[in-house]
């Protein structure tokens, strides 16, 4: 059998084929984190290719989503899904952190140029291959009560208390536009793999309209809060919190992976420490971290202003809202 169904976590297995003997997993930034887990997001996307196919359980990060972050992504998946004619989304109430969501099924992974081109999957998944590496995922399914716990960097395993109760704690979520990707060959599951389809880019370029511009712009100024370096200090410390403590990380699945990009693909697991002055009564000092975030808080600003304006005079002047 192919994919697993609803109400159970299907096994994993790596891309050669071989068993995956453990319980995968990845943590991921909100808001992009619960819109995995609630079929609203297809496609992850990353600097790296899928190490597994098969279920992948979903954590968010430790980091409280900006409120413009959240707006610019969701004005994208609003403009990206009206592409099919989906008009309406229930998104998220709510986009907890530091906690375990839910799992999704991952059942194959293309390069960016080869999803944009796909012409048997909607527009809107097209649409969402802005990483070089697109993992397809489908069969979301979200805790009722989702598990607080500690996330780690690329593909880990789950703890097994862990899993043992969250297995129990799935149910089933219905996205907007469900899509199954059909695969290359049908007898072998894991034939939809980077350099598996033939195309022709010339004839299966997308046309965008100018608000589908806009908000791939904002969800790309979104994204770049999260940069390498944030990263690399973020994984420092707690590899040194780690060492005081005596506990060790679980072990990757994926050794030696490229750096992430610097999008919603990078998990961090832990709250930076704000830059302060010797002086207690003077103001913190802002390290240039502080300022590369206020500067893609800008962008995000900028591009959610233009989408704003573009929506309004193509749609008579009435501003784009939340559904």
């Amino acid at each position: 059998m192919r994919r697993g169904g609803f109400g159970a976590a299907p096994h994993s297995s790596s891309t050669d084929g071989r068993p995956y003997h453990g319980n995968p997993c990845l943590t991921m930034h909100q808001p992009w984190a619960s819109l995995l887990v609630h079929g609203i997001k297809r496609v992850e996307g990353r600097s790296w290719p899928s190490p597994i196919t098969g279920c992948l359980w979903i954590h968010a990060a430790s980091k409280v989503p900006d409120p413009d972050t959240i707006k610019a992504m969701e004005d994208f998946y609003r403009e990206i899904y009206a592409a099919d004619g989906i008009t309406h989304i229930n998104f998220p109430q709510h986009y907890p952190v530091s906690r375990l969501l839910g799992c999704v099924e991952v059942v194959g992974c293309l390069r960016s140029q080869e999803l944009v081109c796909w012409e048997h999957v909607p527009q809107s998944v097209r649409l969402e291959g802005l990483t070089e590496f697109c993992w397809l995922c489908e069969n979301p399914q979200k805790l009722v009560v989702p598990f607080e716990m500690r996330g780690y960097q690329g593909v880990y395993n789950l703890e097994r208390r862990i899993y043992d109760g969250a297995v129990r704690g799935l149910t089933p979520v219905q996205g907007p536009l469900p899509v199954k990707f059909p695969l290359p060959d049908p007898r072998d599951r894991f034939s939809l793999r980077p350099g598996s389809l033939t195309f022709d880019a010339s004839k299966s370029a997308l046309q965008k309209s100018p608000t589908i511009t806009a908000a791939i712009a904002g969800a790309r100024a979104a994204a770049t809060q999260f940069s390498k370096k944030d990263q690399n200090a973020a994984i420092s410390s707690e590899t040194r919190a780690d060492s005081n403590s005596g506990n060790g990380n679980p072990s990757s699945v994926v050794q030696g992976t490229p750096a992430y990009l610097q999008n919603q693909n990078q998990p961090s697991t832990f709250r930076s420490t704000a830059a302060y002055s010797q002086n207690p009564d003077a103001e913190p000092r802002r390290s240039p971290r502080s300022l590369d975030y206020e500067a893609s808080n800008r962008l995000v600003t900028v591009a959610l202003r233009e989408l704003k304006q573009l929506s309004a005079s193509e749609r008579g002047g009435q501003p784009v809202g939340r559904s």
